[in-house]
């Protein structure tokens, strides 16, 4: 071979090389280079694995200390940023029990560092099986370990909301993070930027980070025009927990203990999804059912009653386990329905994520989750330029994609509403025709189970934070 043939048969190697490292830059939707980010999995998806810095270093103040705002506090210190919490209550607290950690969202959490403070926590499930809601029959059925695992390189977990909290909190201090507690922001000047707290005191910063959940004071200040908070949708949920202990003493109610797994009861306009938590040691319920009256006027010494009659004639299972439930608190869903115009203000140096920016029904399980990539994106997108100055840019591209993200997931968590909630008919027995595969354990294509279908499972767990903002930053 001559020495041109040589070198051209190399540059043809190098560059075909270079396209199989390169994903990132491929413009068409395929896993089928997917192994190759296994064998990097190791060294850069490591459990704590050190990020790299960020050349420009910022001053950052970050409103809202839940699931959301310290997510992001901790992917902005891991850059190198000085990053402080402001949060409103005395102390840091999480309403509700249980909540799901999806594949997109712990695969961040896992490289940040939390393995060790969910040790004995979090619950890893093997399935989610979909049940007929008069007798519990099954209709459909994701498998989840160890297919997700495989597949999406992270553990779904299930976790106590305050233990998921308590989590993040402790790797935000282990991060540097520092935490104001009776912080309540009471102003905010957007160009500065700063921030008035109830106390009188000013905060100024290089970049304000709103994560102060649905009833933001600061979503106003970033549109510039009067708050167009989240609509109430005329869906209310009952959370409730019950001893796993009394469970098993029960014969109707032991056998959703054989394994640990979700379940989720379909119902005309009415469904239940419950799951162990607290290391087995809590079932957790979730009751989803129309609400039309004025959250307003509803009483909440009469919500256990309420709640069993709403689902009399039910799967005996777990019409045995409401039986057991003691107490349970309402809560009205609230969600938007089209994507806000914009979630930076135009002077480009405060923004808003999480329920501020983007409320959406949680039948997708994903409100959190979105919470967890934006901070994640935010800080990549930071990363990706040297000078303040260059802010506006990073926080636009930044936005830019998450809007597109999100609002994908606002219509999966909609349309999932729709599919589960028909009227018993023809529409109802399609959709249970549609995930007979799954249930049998026989290929499929498609399905109306958008957790078992392949093109919504992989756009939604798939889904790479970091890399998505990087390859829009080349773009």
């Amino acid at each position: 071979m001559s020495s041109a043939e040589t070198n051209s048969h190399t540059d043809a190697s190098e560059e075909s090389t270079g396209r199989l490292q390169n994903t990132e830059s491929l413009v068409y939707p395929t896993r089928s280079l997917h192994f190759l980010k296994r064998l990097d999995a190791a060294s850069s998806r490591a459990d704590g694995y050190k990020a790299e810095p960020s050349s420009l270093k910022l001053n950052i103040i970050v409103v809202g200390g839940g699931l959301g705002g310290l997510s992001a506090a901790i992917a902005l210190a891991r850059k190198g940023h000085t990053v402080t919490v402001l949060e409103a209550a005395p102390e840091l607290g999480e309403v509700g029990a249980g909540i799901q950690v999806p594949p997109n969202s712990s695969r961040l959490l896992l490289a940040w560092g939390i393995a060790p403070f969910l040790q004995g926590k979090a619950v890893e499930t093997e399935a989610i099986t979909l049940r007929r809601w008069r007798n519990g029959a099954k209709i459909g059925y994701t498998k989840l370990l160890p297919d997700f695992r495989e597949s999406y390189d992270a553990p779904y977990w299930v976790v106590h909301r305050a233990h998921l909290l308590d989590a993040l909190l402790q790797l935000a201090l282990k991060h540097g993070v520092t935490v104001q507690t009776d912080a309540r922001v009471l102003q905010y000047d957007p160009s500065k930027p700063s921030l008035t707290l109830h106390t009188g005191v000013e905060k100024t910063a290089d970049l304000i980070v709103a994560a102060d959940g649905v009833k933001s004071l600061a979503r106003p200040a970033i549109l510039t025009t009067p708050d167009t908070p989240p609509r109430y949708t005329r869906f209310a949920a009952y959370r409730a927990t019950v001893s796993t202990q009394k469970m098993r003493a029960d014969p109707r109610t032991a056998e959703l203990l054989d394994r640990p797994g979700q379940n989720l009861w379909l119902g005309p306009q009415r469904h239940i999804m419950a799951y162990s938590i607290a290391a087995g040691e809590t079932f957790n319920l979730v009751i989803s059912h129309p609400a039309t009256t004025d959250p307003a006027t509803w009483r909440q010494d009469d919500n256990v009653a309420e709640m069993k009659r709403q689902f009399e004639g039910w799967d005996p299972r777990i019409v045995g386990v409401l039986d057991m439930v003691e107490q349970t608190t309402r809560w009205p869903l609230m969600a938007y329905r089209d994507a806000l115009p914009r979630w930076v203000h135009r002077d480009g140096k405060m923004c808003m994520l999480g329920d501020a920016a983007h409320a959406m029904l949680p039948y997708m399980s994903q409100g959190a989750a979105m919470a967890v990539e934006d901070g994640a994106a935010l800080a990549e997108a930071i990363g990706c330029v040297g000078r303040k100055e260059d802010m506006g840019r990073a926080l636009g591209v930044w936005e830019s994609v998450r809007l597109k993200r999100t609002s994908g997931m606002q219509q999966a968590a909609w349309v999932q509403g729709k599919l589960w909630h028909f009227e018993d008919g023809a529409e109802q027995r399609a959709r249970d025709e549609s995930m007979r595969a799954e249930v049998e354990g026989v290929h499929f294509v498609e399905s109306a189970n958008q957790w078992s279908d392949p093109v919504t499972q992989a756009w939604t767990y798939a889904y790479d934070a970091e890399m998505e903002v990087r390859v829009a930053f080349r773009e």
